[in-house]
């Protein structure tokens, strides 16, 4: 009779001595350990509450712009525009002509229009944010709408003078668009329910992502050439501007928080590929400014909660390696059986995890296998990529060849070109 493969596993791997890999992989204890450490930021999350009062100020909206599709940015300017920025500041790259016809035919007197040649996202965010007047910066991805209300809510935080960063609700655009756009929202509503909220509370937010966060002004302008110029081991960098910029205002003696009633709505890739490269972009970015971080000893002056949520982030590909191998090998039987518990267990944490999410999209529970195998899939080998190759700069989802990111564009959304227009009030003349 024909051996499978898990036979000849069986047949070169001794199994009795596998068992000892409990005397020097105490997974048990690093169950209770992590667990631990998700229940305790679990309750943090649950008391957190949004600031609420009547605090307004002048506020800058500034929007780096490359390759962008022209009716994602004309979809995402009439967001802006509609909630009363003091002024509004697009930096297009000089090449782009087709949003530089569109915004030039804006007639609306608070947008400045400043093409600058590109030499990455740090660059054109330099000079809008020199351009801005405003005592609040709002640094905005130019694929990114905001609900009602977010310019007003997003503000209120600013009232206590130690506050230098805010931080919104992120959403995903359409997530019923795409597979790897539920997947991404499943993915985001954890970190913005279950890991933020706990951070922001006691205000060590660790990255206002650079979709929409806000800033003090007076906290940015010191340390700004330090995010336009970072080097990471003699190697200028190009992407995670608001990891960069989220350190250094935390460095000068801020605190950085969030506001869950202040939310966006971002586009995010409706392909493998694009999801993939978002991945490898983000953990590369999170590798160089944790460990710069770490390094440099910012990591100590923040609070606990965001200390530990750092050292997990670094650490996942480890853990996550170790739990797998363990519960494959040691306390797992082997053969098929043995394989199918091991993914069962995966899905059982991963269910507990996602209450938050699954709360408010109880359907999404039929993606559950799909998003276990992708959590491991972005936990291990593009994490484990990432680390590798984390001084290899670039974008990876946009470049000079395409319109829009990487499975961003307009067509993506299966809209058409009236749909997409229906959407948007603008006074383009």
């Amino acid at each position: 009779m024909a051996s499978g493969p898990l036979d000849v596993v069986n047949a070169f791997v001794p199994w009795d001595s596998v068992q000892d890999l409990r005397s020097w992989m105490p997974l048990g204890v690093a169950g209770v350990i992590v667990w631990s450490l998700w229940i305790y930021r679990w309750i943090l999350s649950r008391a957190y509450r949004p600031v609420s009062n009547t605090f307004r100020t002048t506020t800058s909206v500034v929007v780096p712009s490359f390759r962008e599709d022209v009716e994602i940015l004309r979809r995402c300017l009439a967001s802006w525009l509609a909630q009363g920025p003091s002024e509004l500041i697009v930096v297009p790259d000089v090449e782009d002509i087709d949003c530089i016809e569109m915004l030039n035919r804006v007639g609306d007197p608070r947008l400045r229009v400043l093409p600058f040649a590109h030499r990455g996202k740090r660059s054109a965010l330099g000079v809008g944010i020199r351009a801005a007047r405003g005592e609040v910066l709002v640094l905005t991805d130019s694929d990114t709408a905001w609900e009602p209300g977010l310019l007003a809510a997003v503000q209120m935080p600013f009232q206590d003078p130690r506050v230098g960063a805010v931080a919104t609700q992120q959403k995903v655009y359409r997530r019923w668009s795409s597979m790897w756009r539920l997947i991404a929202d499943w993915i985001i509503d954890l970190r913005y329910y279950d890991y933020v909220p706990a951070m922001g509370r006691v205000g060590g937010v660790i990255c206002v992502s650079g979709r929409t966060g806000a800033y003090r002004r007076d906290a940015v302008m010191p340390v700004l050439e330090n995010l336009e110029h970072e080097f990471f081991l003699g190697r200028r960098c190009v992407a995670g501007d608001d990891g960069r910029l989220t350190w250094l205002v935390l460095a000068s003696g801020y605190q950085t928080v969030f506001q869950s009633t202040a939310q966006a709505m971002s586009m995010f890739p409706a392909t493998f590929a694009g999801f993939v490269k978002q991945r490898i972009r983000w953990s590369r970015n999170s590798y160089r400014c944790y460990l710069t971080a770490l390094w440099k000893g910012w990591l100590r002056d923040v609070p606990f909660v965001s200390k530990i949520t750092v050292l997990q982030i670094l650490l996942t590909p480890v853990t996550m390696g170790m739990a797998l191998t363990y519960l494959l090998l040691s306390r797992m039987a082997p053969g098929w059986g043995g394989v199918v518990l091991a993914l069962c267990w995966l899905m059982a944490g991963r269910l507990v995890r996602s209450v938050s999410h699954l709360w408010r999209h109880p359907l999404d529970i039929f993606l559950l296998p799909v998003v276990t195998l992708v959590v491991i899939l972005i936990s291990l080998p593009i994490k484990l990529y990432a680390f590798v190759t984390m001084n290899k700069q670039g974008w990876l989802t946009r470049n000079s060849d395409q319109i829009g990111g990487d499975g961003q564009n307009n067509a993506s959304l299966g809209m058409t070109f009236d749909e997409s227009r229906s959407e948007v009030v603008l006074d383009v003349r």
